[in-house]
């Protein structure tokens, strides 16, 4: 096949995905709305409109932002003899000015400059300099909430549309925080691999410690009130998490390739490989978020204590003086 063909064929994959997706989405909403209208219509009418709501700034919006940013791929080592139009340039300077808090000299790099080739250099700095260090924070970010709301969640369907449209948006905020896309071809392919990872998260939800664990290891827990049905959680959203950052690992690539990591093999393994090192810091940011919100509970309503005892006591002196 010719690479019109093939890149065709990576864009039916994609509208088929989102196809896919989208019928179940349909089929799961109806059901909950026909066991809704048995409280009231109005009821079932609010569940569609949080629903449109809900999809609308979650999915239908991130998808528009990446296909209206502009097609642009930064290599390494510039291609001389393969450049992108200066108007394409301009714009992802734009948008890369809208969206960073610049310097003053960094924000000239991007305003000042005489040649088409000078602002493709310039684009290159800023690039190095300031974005690259943001995403992996941004997948990070992400990857917390996809451990944290599989966790919790014990519906796999629900899963299923949580993780789908969460590393939708980490597609998308990578793109804004980038100023551009990458091309349609490789955007078909992240598609898939969005789409892939919300049915990985569904079928997680059915697999259960005692079909990865030892038997001696299952015994002992079985033990433990509570343990195994927490410890099942958790690992289903570790794993959810390593998938979503996956995902950002290879739209990065796509976004950025290295002259190191130029084939599709290569970008594969580099991604789970940069995925590995960052789930340590994604399980330790999520442990440590819940005792902090605890602390912070108790810490808040140990000061309400202490300023209801101060008003307590304030008030018994006025009296004790009247």
């Amino acid at each position: 096949m010719n690479k019109k063909t093939i890149k065709r064929v990576w864009y039916l994959i994609a509208i088929s995905c989102l196809i896919v997706f989208s019928l179940i989405l349909i089929s799961s909403m109806l059901s909950i709305g026909e066991r809704l209208r048995k409280i009231h219509l109005s009821v079932e009418i609010i569940f569609y409109v949080l629903v449109f709501i809900l999809v609308f700034f979650c999915i239908i919006n991130p998808i528009r932002i990446i296909l209206t940013s502009p097609s642009f791929e930064v290599t390494t080592t510039l291609d001389k003899e393969d450049r992108k139009t200066k108007a394409v340039y301009r714009k992802v300077a734009k948008n890369i000015i809208k969206e960073h808090n610049l310097t003053a000299e960094q924000t000239t790099l991007l305003t000042n400059y005489k040649t088409n080739s000078e602002l493709e250099l310039n684009l290159q700095i800023i690039f190095n300099d300031v974005i690259k260090g943001q995403l992996n924070a941004i997948m990070i970010k992400n990857a917390k909430t996809v451990l944290i709301s599989t966790a919790i969640c014990q519906n796999s369907r629900m899963d299923m549309f949580t993780v789908f449209a969460v590393n939708l948006n980490l597609v998308k905020t990578l793109v804004v925080k980038c100023g551009f896309r990458p091309n349609m071809k490789n955007l078909s392919k992240l598609t898939l691999n969005v789409f892939t990872t919300a049915l990985i998260a569904e079928g997680l939800e059915s697999i259960s410690l005692d079909d990865i664990l030892p038997q001696s290891a299952n015994n002992f827990l079985g033990e433990i009130p509570f343990i195994k049905p927490v410890m099942s959680s958790v690992t289903q959203g570790i794993a959810n998490a390593l998938l979503t950052l996956r995902i950002g690992m290879v739209t990065r690539k796509y976004l950025f390739k290295d002259g190191t990591c130029i084939t599709k093999e290569d970008i594969r393994k580099q991604a789970f490989k940069d995925s590995l090192l960052l789930l340590p810091q994604v399980i330790y940011g999520t442990l440590t978020f819940f005792p902090k919100k605890i602390v912070k509970l108790f810490s808040r309503k140990k000061d309400e204590d202490d300023i209801n005892d101060k008003k307590f006591k304030t008030s018994k002196e006025n009296l004790i003086e009247v």
